[in-house]
């Protein structure tokens, strides 16, 4: 019998579910890089699921929380640092997972609902069997394939077309009646036999083996030497398109199989289903012959057959509303929790990792686990030396479900939290957010006199993802912060000026030479211009993630205007916060995070040494042709022919800016019947009022 411990999410206050999608946020994003950059997860899918769920959750109760770095609005890692990167034409975004058959019902009412459909409108939905690879866009130009990229962060990812091109799955040239222009969406995998083969050669050569065929295929597939990758079994399934001038359907099904017609492999097990019920009976099809498949596969896709209605629902932040990822259950086993140890991260966060005794549940060796907080292990009530139950669905390490009463040892004690840094032995508290309640994460008070604190954040700082200076990895930025070589973020860009006036110079140590360091040195000089959104995002302000900061670098344009009207938003009044708050996502909570920030003086002396370095550019518009590219636009009243939602996703697909209220900043209101206070804002900032059918005028009936 296992102890169920879990913490219902309508039991939740304002305060405690901040904390908790603070620390969901931080995690996942961990995860996702470990899972994407480096092909070495650290929890298995169904941990990884759950702690989604669990985000997602949370946001649809709290739905002000939504943070700017929310995993909802988030998908994959950034590229490798070995591949040149590629700009995906149209981002490769993720899907939703389903974890119920009741999910499945609720993802078909929510396109009816978004589209208002009529009750007896058919809504088809093909399904599919969700491969568990990797993801990969190839590129045909007059039918020739010229190139390949992985997914990556969804913008840019690595390009891997010399490797691509020893696949045999990967046609070289698509069939006559193929498009001039399209780039096919698919997933590498490896077969399980394959998988066996591979393991056994590497076993008899003295290599390491992987831990499953994703991780085989992965590893596979991101070698230096194409010729390595030739001699891999990796197969390839195409499903999705990215950039496409034409298609030859105009339905889901219809374009999957003009894929087959062209050369490109296709899944067998796609159906075309009429009806929630069809939709199920494949799910459960698909499940029962999983295991005599070959091949991994963990879930089953749905996706609306309808591309118009697909072009309608849009996207909702980094998955397609016409699309849903209906996971299958996870596996469990019994071990051993040896140790509870504690990481630090760069805010601060005192992160308990439960280290196991080596069990193999799946197939796959697991070995630790994340417990989140120290709330998380008190209602659980784990003890070193317990015997706990796990999960895994597919990758390293596992979820605990709880632990076994009967096999807890005597003298197990109820863990007790440390209350200092295990670092720089500092005071870590829980902080206050309302009366009587406190954060679910405990931090170290150290700041940046904690070490792992200040590691962490130029770790940060020099990330994919912030400033993407290639060669300054995790490693290096530790072994030179202490060497005393690097210490804020702005001696990166004074480290050459300083080495050469070094009696100890860098190329005269351990590890380094001549070419290494010159190598080293041009790659920080590349970087020596940057985004507006990556610069923001690399200050490592609390609550904001890329996604937040994309929005910001919009909204204001410039690092000085930025810095400059943040500042003034400190006092949380007046124009400058009123414009804060009416960012599309921004909340309050994000709000008062990057104002505080900006409170403090030595953050602001980061910022200006920084700048004293580094040219910060303006964030491309995301389009320059539509008519209300770069404006801000605000929806208020009953519209007739779009749902609010869709009204929102057809602005910012046009490269508009949506608020949530109007103020002097707003370009256009447009109103629908019972338009209330926002229209007499409107009137009263001599903003531009238009009604529904004036908007599709406006914007060309897009």
């Amino acid at each position: 019998m296992v102890k169920k411990a879990q913490s219902p999410v309508g039991d939740l206050t304002l305060s405690e579910a901040s904390a908790e999608l603070a620390a969901l946020a931080a995690e996942i994003a961990r995860h996702d890089r470990a899972y994407h950059e480096q092909d070495a997860p650290l929890i298995p899918d169904a941990e990884y699921d759950e702690l989604r769920q669990r985000n997602e959750a949370i946001e649809a109760r709290f739905p002000e929380l939504i943070r700017g770095d929310s995993p909802s609005r988030r998908v994959g890692s950034g590229p490798a640092e070995k591949f040149g990167k590629v700009r995906h034409a149209v981002p490769m975004l993720s899907l939703s997972n389903a974890f119920s058959e009741e999910d499945a019902r609720d993802f078909v009412g929510r396109i009816r609902r978004f589209l208002d459909l009529p009750v007896d409108e058919e809504v088809a939905v093909t399904a599919e069997p969700k491969i568990d690879g990797l993801s990969m866009s190839l590129r045909y130009e007059n039918r020739k394939l010229v190139q390949a990229a992985t997914r990556g962060d969804g913008y840019e990812g690595e390009n891997v077309t010399a490797n691509i091109m020893t696949i045999h799955d990967a046609p070289k040239r698509l069939d006559g009646s193929a498009p001039q222009l399209i780039e096919i969406r698919g997933e590498i995998y490896m077969s399980h036999k394959d998988f066996a083969a591979l393991n056994a050669r590497q076993i008899a050569a003295g290599e390491k083996v992987f831990a499953n065929p994703r991780n085989a295929a992965a590893g596979s597939l991101r070698q230096l030497d194409a010729a390595i990758t030739a001699a891999r079994p990796l197969r390839f399934f195409a499903y999705a398109w990215g950039e496409a001038p034409e298609l030859p359907a105009k339905t889901q099904m219809g374009v999957i199989e003009a894929f087959a017609s062209w050369g490109l492999p296709t899944n067998p097990l796609t159906r075309l289903c009429h009806s929630v019920e069809e939709l199920l009976a494949q799910y459960r099809l698909i499940e029962s012959e999983r295991a005599e498949l070959g091949y991994d596969i963990d879930g089953v896709v749905y996706k609306v057959n309808r591309l118009d209605w697909q072009q309608r629902l849009g996207f909702v932040s980094r998955s397609p509303r016409w699309g849903l990822a209906h996971k299958f259950s996870a596996e469990k086993a019994a071990t051993v929790l040896e140790k509870i140890d504690i990481q630090v991260g760069r805010t601060g966060a005192l992160t308990p990792v439960a280290r196991l005794k080596p069990v193999t549940v799946g197939g796959v060796v697991v070995t630790n686990a994340t417990l989140h907080n120290e709330d998380e292990i008190a209602r659980k009530d784990i003890r070193e030396g317990d015997t706990v139950i796990v999960q895994r669905a597919g990758d390293v390490i596992p979820q605990i479900l709880g632990f076994v009463p009967e096999k807890r040892p005597r003298d197990a004690k109820p863990y007790r939290f440390p209350q200092q840094c295990p670092v720089c032995h500092s005071h870590a508290v829980r902080e206050e957010r309302t009366a009587g309640k406190v954060d679910a994460v405990r931090r170290c008070t150290g700041g940046l006199i904690c070490a792992a604190q200040r590691v962490e954040r130029l770790k940060h700082f020099a990330s994919r993802n912030a400033f993407d200076i290639e060669g300054l990895g995790d490693r290096i930025i530790g072994e030179f912060y202490a060497g005393g070589l690097i210490a804020w973020p702005h001696d990166v860009f004074t480290l050459e000026e300083r080495d050469k006036a070094s009696p100890n110079r860098l190329k005269d140590r351990e590890g380094w030479g001549e070419a290494s360091v010159g190598k080293l040195f041009a790659a920080i000089d590349e970087r020596r211009s940057i985004g507006l959104d990556r610069f923001i995002f690399a200050l490592g302000i609390r609550h904001v993630g890329e996604t937040t900061a994309r929005a910001l670098a919009r909204a204001y344009g410039t690092a000085d205007h930025f810095r400059g009207q943040m500042i003034a938003a400190g006092a949380i009044e007046g124009d400058a916060w009123g414009g804060l708050n009416a960012i599309d996502g921004i909340g309050g909570v994000v709000a008062e995070a990057v104002v505080q920030f900006f409170a403090e003086p030595h953050n602001r002396e980061v910022v200006d040494e920084l700048l004293k370095h580094v040219t910060v550019t303006a964030l491309e518009a995301r389009s320059t042709t539509s008519p209300v590219a770069g404006k801000t636009v605000v929806f208020t009243g009953a519209l007739e022919r779009m749902t609010r939602e869709e009204a929102k996703a057809m602005a910012e697909r046009l490269g508009a800016k949506v608020a949530g209220s109007v103020s002097k900043k707003t370009d256009l209101l447009v109103v629908g019947p019972g338009a209330g206070s926002k229209l007499k804002d409107a009137e009263k900032h001599g903003v531009e009022v238009i009604d529904e059918a004036t908007w599709f005028e406006r914007v060309g009936g897009l």
